[in-house]
């Protein structure tokens, strides 16, 4: 058992919660986000996610060739990027999770099972 808190980001929600210009390269946008991820595996996001975490960034669509990076995996999403993070949530119920979404649907289909939500503002604040 992974004792790290699980750290679950939903790329597409996130980035398109910035008004930056990301439409024109989602790849592009998810890979800086993925990055700008990578210092929380070791330090967390204080003080409600104190580090070591696993960082785990789901994609879709567009961004599903984005790598894995030290500190941050990536999982490309099959279909639904939330029915991708809901298998994730599921298949760790023994530890922390923590959702990073601000999608209302995907808040309550996670927090069923027991998941924390965090909004994008939250993470930007920390990332």
């Amino acid at each position: 058992m992974d004792a790290r808190p699980l750290l679950i980001v939903d790329a597409a929600n996130v980035v398109g919660s910035r008004p930056d210009g990301w439409w024109r390269d989602r790849a592009g946008a998810a890979a800086r986000l993925r990055d700008a991820l990578t210092p929380v595996a070791e330090v967390g996001l204080p003080p409600l996610l104190p580090g070591p975490a696993e960082v785990v960034l789901v994609v879709e669509g567009a961004a599903r060739g984005v790598p894995t990076v030290p500190g941050v995996r990536v999982v490309a999403a099959p279909g639904s990027g939330d029915d991708a993070i809901v298998e994730l949530v599921g298949a760790a119920a023994d530890r922390r999770r923590l959702v990073v979404t601000a999608d209302r649907e995907l808040r309550g289909r996670v927090g069923a099972l027991g998941a924390e939500v965090q909004g994008p503002r939250w993470l930007r604040g920390g990332a």
